[in-house]
């Protein structure tokens, strides 16, 4: 029994000692004198700033294009037959001028048969002239001056005109109005053995050379025109809607050293599903020293466009597509902007109250409600007092020491 008690003994001296140690620690850190608390610490940004007002903003649109023929077309052969070298070599890159014989088809059969149809025809004719003269008095010197001027080699004269119904029954009985006509298709058919150019231009393809024969409709060459050309600029649709049909615009080679002067003459009524631009196009006279050639680029400026009631800001101010910061009481405000007009560099935009001050530059890991300093303020960035998360200007642009 002495022993179990000497063991409970021990374990309350124990408890005892611990329960006064812990007793005297709490004793002695409640007579501790709390330390003063800190002041918390707010990080100040300077940022670039705006007052928002609305006026009227001259607003350009410069775009590249790529140039190309006002006219491109298919050279076919009309008729079947050897084809025959023209006034042009009858090769690829072979330029021309209006009027130029580009090809004929092989014409001697047909310019033959045509003689024959005419001789056959003055025959036929020749017959009926005692007739006329004798049953239609009035006619007589009409179709003998008509009969006198028909030449074999020489495109028909006009057929008199018949207003007797009898002179017309008695023609027609006799089969002479339908061999008339029928020898002026002939010779029109003749005619489309040679082929002329419509317009001034170069040939890009050449499908069959001179000494190769063809079937009627034949492709033979790909011809463009050159000396009247196009500049197609794809434009954004909002950028698309200012210009207008008839605009002057200037055009700038690519190491701006020429320009030239062009006229809109077409706006696409469609929109490219790839781009989703609009293409308009821009007639360029091609008759300078610079020669402009089909398929280069160039950039084209539009006139400046007057908007009304924006005002302009740099593209980086505004982030998730329509927001921008302003200003209220020294702090960040997320504010929603109605965009008129986007530029390469800048945008116009209105929807926000004149007065308010607008950051116009971009920031990064800022968020709503951040203490900022504007340009704006009037002691200016450099004369802020720095101060905790607020380092002025004159003190950043101090080079760092380097060590030794």
């Amino acid at each position: 029994m002495k022993k179990i008690d000497r063991r409970i003994v021990i374990v309350i001296s124990l408890i005892f000692i611990v329960g006064l140690s812990y007793g005297l620690m709490r004793f002695l850190i409640s007579q501790k004198a709390e330390p003063p608390a800190r002041r918390t610490i707010e990080a100040r940004r300077y940022v670039e700033a705006d007052i928002i007002k609305y006026d009227e903003v001259l607003s350009p649109i410069s775009e590249p294009g790529r140039m190309s023929s006002f006219a491109e077309i298919d050279l076919s052969a009309e008729a079947s037959g050897k084809i025959i070298r023209g006034d042009i070599s009858l090769k690829k890159g072979s330029s021309f001028k209006k009027g130029d014989v580009i090809f004929s088809i092989y014409p001697d059969e047909a310019k033959l048969a045509l003689k024959a149809k005419k001789s056959q025809f003055l025959n036929s004719l020749a017959l009926l002239l005692p007739d006329i003269a004798i049953d239609f008095e009035d006619y007589e010197n009409k179709f003998t001056s008509f009969f006198s001027s028909i030449s074999i080699d020489n495109p028909l004269p006009s057929f008199p005109e018949v207003k007797e119904e009898k002179l017309q029954i008695f023609l027609s009985s006799k089969n002479i109005l339908s061999d008339y006509y029928s020898i002026q298709k002939d010779e029109l058919q003749l005619s489309r053995y040679i082929v002329r150019a419509p317009f001034s231009g170069t040939l890009t393809d050449v499908f069959l050379e001179a000494g190769a024969y063809t079937g009627m409709g034949g492709r033979v060459a790909h011809a463009i025109q050159t000396d009247l050309l196009e500049l197609e600029v794809p434009l954004m649709r909002f950028d698309a809607a200012w210009v207008k049909i008839g605009d002057k615009v200037v055009v700038i080679s690519e190491n701006k050293a020429v320009k030239w002067t062009g006229v809109i003459k077409r706006k696409s009524q469609f929109v490219d599903e790839s781009t989703q631009s609009q293409n308009v196009y821009v007639s360029i006279d091609n008759n300078t020293n610079h020669v402009l050639m089909s398929g280069e680029y160039l950039s084209a400026t539009f006139p400046d466009i007057p908007v009304d009631n924006v005002m302009e800001i740099p593209r980086n101010a505004v982030f998730n597509t329509d927001e921008v910061f302003i200003v209220e009481n020294k702090r960040l405000q997320n504010k929603t902007i109605n965009i008129v007009k986007i530029n390469t560099r800048t945008l116009l935009f209105n929807g926000l109250n004149e007065g308010d001050t607008l950051v116009t530059q971009p920031l990064i890991n800022v968020y709503e409600g951040t203490i900022v300093t504007t340009s704006l303020d009037p002691k200016g960035p450099d004369k802020q007092e720095p101060g905790p998360g607020n380092i002025s200007s004159s003190e950043k642009s101090k080079p760092k020491k380097q060590s030794k």
